[in-house]
């Protein structure tokens, strides 16, 4: 099982400046490189300092500069957001300049708070026919001269300028939930991107198999499946403890984006208080270290072993989190000496 990084800038208020949340991403970065991690994963957000990520081609063509073995993928573009003409070229484009090394995974999006903002307050159920059309779309324009008459898009015969470096076109990764859209990709000859989220090991079992039984129906097309996964390696038991809370602020901050209901200023959402905090019976840090992959390196090395047995072909750890960049490089490098030798 390949081990990778999901990243972004990220943060829960305006304490840190945008510039120095770029260098800590950076380094992060640079650790995962450095230790021999298999990619980086980088995806698209609008409007929220929750996830600043607004192109993530243009933070990995940055990093293919910085960085020197590691794949570099969009984890994810959002495809009502992209016109395909554009994507297919962009993405072609970051391919040649990062020599090659582009992995591209495409969503159709989950924030509602997007969707009001870059898709006229479409519903996830058109997102998806977005994405359902632009995957064989742009490889129709990878591939040379293609038109399109569709529900999302129509334009006349088209060619990507220019064409990717990799033959016949970088690996694409669909992300899925639900097994109709494990068959979607599958059936389009596209890898599978899944998480969890905040549940644990019983969904972590459960997506793998929607994925078995979307590949038997496609004939055991060679795709792959890649499991994202908050994980943090703790240096001992009070680090455990200290890492759950933190993870379920996070979740409590996410929950609260999704719901697309409270006050947003500048990017931030209104906080929430200790005692909404403390009141989510969902999020809980004894429920986060339970279903997240936290722990000392012997257990979280046990917890990827469970993914790995099931058949993930790689597992990305999920570094946002809402803390301190110190505490997470310490926990990654703890990883990367520790853990990451193991899988190796």
């Amino acid at each position: 099982m390949k081990i990778s990084l999901f990243i972004h800038m990220e943060r829960l208020t305006s304490e840190e400046t945008t510039d120095r949340l770029y260098s800590d991403f950076l380094d992060l970065c640079q650790i995962a490189d450095d230790a021999g991690f298999h990619a980086i994963w980088s995806g698209e957000h609008h409007g929220m300092d929750f996830t600043i990520a607004p192109n993530p081609f243009l933070t990995l063509t940055d990093l293919c500069h910085r960085t020197k073995n590691v794949r570099l993928g969009t984890g994810t573009v959002v495809a009502p957001f992209w016109h395909p003409v554009k994507l297919a070229g962009e993405a072609a484009m970051t391919d040649i300049v990062t020599g090659g090394r582009l992995d591209i995974g495409i969503a159709r999006g989950a924030y509602s708070f997007e969707y009001d903002r870059l898709g006229g307050g479409m519903d996830a159920w058109t997102a998806g026919q977005h994405l359902r059309e632009i995957v064989p779309a742009i490889k129709g324009l990878w591939n040379g001269n293609y038109a399109n008459d569709g529900e999302c898009w129509s334009f006349p015969e088209t060619t990507s300028c220019p064409k990717p470096q990799q033959s016949p076109h970088p690996p694409i990764w669909v992300a899925a939930r639900d097994p109709n859209s494990f068959e979607f990709a599958l059936s389009h000859g596209c890898n599978v991107q899944v998480t969890p989220l905040w549940q644990g090991d019983e969904e972590v079992a459960s997506l793998m198999d929607r994925y078995k039984a979307a590949h038997k129906e496609a004939g055991g097309n060679g795709s792959k499946i890649m499991l994202l996964r908050h994980t943090y390696t703790a240096a001992d038991e009070e680090d455990v403890e200290r890492a759950a809370r933190e993870i379920s602020r996070y979740y409590c901050y996410f929950g609260a984006w999704f719901k697309n209901e409270r006050p947003v200023d500048q990017g931030l959402i209104a906080p929430l208080s200790e005692e909404e905090i403390a009141g989510n019976p969902m999020f809980t840090p004894e429920t986060m270290r339970r279903d997240a992959v936290i722990g000392t390196p012997q257990t979280v090395i046990e917890r990827l072993k469970f993914c790995e047995d099931l058949g993930y072909d790689e597992y990305a750890i999920w570094i946002d989190s809402g803390m301190t960049f110190e505490r997470k490089r310490d926990s990654l490098r703890r990883f990367a000496d520790q853990v990451l030798p193991v899988f190796h």
